[in-house]
């Protein structure tokens, strides 16, 4: 049995991110990239003004000692959320664990098989998808993703490591615990990363055609996953401000649910309301 929904669209996520960016300069904004940051903090001295008077008394400083002052701040930190909220005073919890996901991609000559978005009914204990067909602008067709623990925030590779992230996983969030919660599940996610043979075998539950020859390796995307200190997965929106003056000028976007993507502007909506609301706007 399965539901089909004939309406469902594909895009290319870059090309609306870039056209985003392109509405933000066109209303009289900046967008800086490489820009690492290091330090949010209060301006010591009198804020600087702009000529129309506005105070900016907020600093924020980057890895390489430069500075973008401003009056409010909205952070939306994706695999960093949890450490940037910090720099303002907020509680390390929910802490950032990345779950890396790696797809598969169709040989060309099997990509006929699949004529649209086939999705399994999800594990409503977690916050992932399952393995799933998705085709793509190119044309090419992906299988995916898995789910499984990755040794570095940004580890896109399987061979990706970072000790500082590895020992902020295991120590300080409660990943321990939902591991000992769901150790079937995340077994069976490792077992299907290392062997494509299962993955295939999960597939043609969909599709019964297809076999290991038909498919190979991909690209892989990183999760940005909240957990709390009892080892719960977030599922909800973490909004976050910090303590004294700068708490009061500052929105930390914790957590935002999946789809992030698809409901992006659903989303900027409700960050908009929240900003109106603390910052009395």
């Amino acid at each position: 049995m399965a539901i089909d929904c004939p309406y469902t669209g594909i895009v290319n996520y870059r090309q609306v991110a870039l056209s985003f960016a392109q509405d933000f300069q066109e209303a009289g904004g900046s967008v800086l990239t490489n820009f690492e940051v290091e330090d949010i903090e209060m301006a010591k001295e009198s804020p600087s003004r702009s000529e129309d008077g506005m105070k900016y008394p907020i600093i924020i400083r980057n890895t390489k000692g430069e500075e973008v002052r401003c009056q409010y701040v909205v952070t939306c930190a994706g695999l960093y959320s949890d450490r940037i909220s910090e720099l303002s005073g907020c509680n390390p919890n929910p802490r950032i664990v990345p779950f890396r996901g790696d797809y598969l991609i169709l040989k060309p000559e099997k990509r006929y098989l699949v004529k649209g978005n086939i999705y399994p009914v999800p594990d409503s204990r977690f916050p992932f998808l399952g393995v799933h067909f998705t085709p793509r602008m190119d044309g090419s067709i992906w299988l995916g993703p898995n789910a499984v623990l990755a040794f570095k925030r940004e580890g896109y590779r399987p061979f990706d490591f970072s000790a500082r992230d590895i020992m902020d996983t295991i120590i300080k969030s409660g990943l321990i615990k939902l591991v000992f919660q769901n150790f079937s599940y995340g077994v069976n996610e490792m077992y299907k990363a290392c062997f494509l043979s299962a993955t295939v075998k999960h597939l043609q539950k969909f599709i019964p055609e297809i076999t290991v020859t038909d498919i190979l390796r991909g690209p892989a995307g990183v999760r940005a996953q909240a957990l709390d200190r009892d080892g719960n997965l977030i599922e909800d929106f973490v909004f976050d401000g910090g303590v004294g003056d700068i708490g009061n000028r500052i929105l930390h976007v914790r957590n935002a649910p999946s789809p992030a993507a698809t409901s992006s502007l659903a989303i900027s909506g409700m960050i908009v309301d929240e900003v109106q609301q603390r910052f009395k706007l």
